[in-house]
């Protein structure tokens, strides 16, 4: 029996790449003043270059385009500042995502998130997509002390929902950090296919998160 769904955020209930991109070009029309003598395309490009799909801090990515595009009139810190505090309002969820969490709900499964990140930030996230509702924890790897694919955070989030581990599945996009860390604690894994782990492979693969549902179905019917 299947009594907990836990999830990852980015590239898993967030679409992080599509919102990455929307986010940069904002940047850029935001502070034309400071960043107008770079072509838009150009400079969105080579920030989602950079950034590595999220796996390089923005620090050194600002750094990186100051130096790069000989920016004067604003700081890497001062870029970092305006992504830290207007990313959010670039968020763009993955479509069917409100409709699958309503349907879970309605199931009366627990719902949960784990992610790596920082803790404000990322709430700002769930918060923006107007999910933070549906969950009955939420675990910030910045907040928790430690970061997948750390299985202590699986344990601890089985435990937070009254479930044991192997009555919760975990479904995420990345091979080690969702899918293999989960497993390790004893749960069910569901691998969210991305572009950035478009070759990866997994016992249990959704495309989209509307083959969620059918998947958990099948999960319910076997012992």
């Amino acid at each position: 029996m299947i009594r907990a769904i836990v999830f990852d955020l980015d590239n898993t209930l967030l679409d992080r790449d599509k919102s990455v991109a929307l986010f940069v070009e904002t940047q850029h029309e935001r502070l034309k003043e400071a960043l107008g003598h770079i072509p838009k395309q150009q400079y969105v490009t080579r920030f989602l270059e950079l950034e590595q799909h999220g796996y390089v801090w923005k620090d050194k990515v600002y750094q990186q385009l100051e130096a790069e595009f000989a920016i004067e009139n604003i700081g890497w810190n001062e870029l970092l500042h305006d992504y830290e505090q207007e990313f959010h309002h670039s968020c763009i969820p993955f479509p069917q995502l409100t409709e699958v969490l309503r349907e879970l709900k309605q199931r009366e499964l627990q719902l949960g998130i784990i992610t790596n990140g920082f803790g404000r930030f990322q709430m700002d996230n769930i918060c923006s997509l107007g999910i933070d509702s549906y969950f009955e924890k939420i675990a910030v790897s910045e907040w928790e002390g430690m970061k997948k694919p750390d299985t202590r955070l699986f344990l601890n989030m089985a435990d937070q929902l009254h479930v044991p581990p192997a009555q919760c599945v975990f479904v995420g996009d990345h091979p080690e950090n969702d899918v293999a860390a989960a497993q390790r604690a004893g749960m069910r894994a569901v691998l969210k296919r991305s572009a950035q782990f478009g070759n990866a492979d997994a016992e249990n693969v959704i495309e989209d998160l509307g083959e969620l549902i059918p998947l958990i179905d099948r999960f319910q019917s076997r012992p």
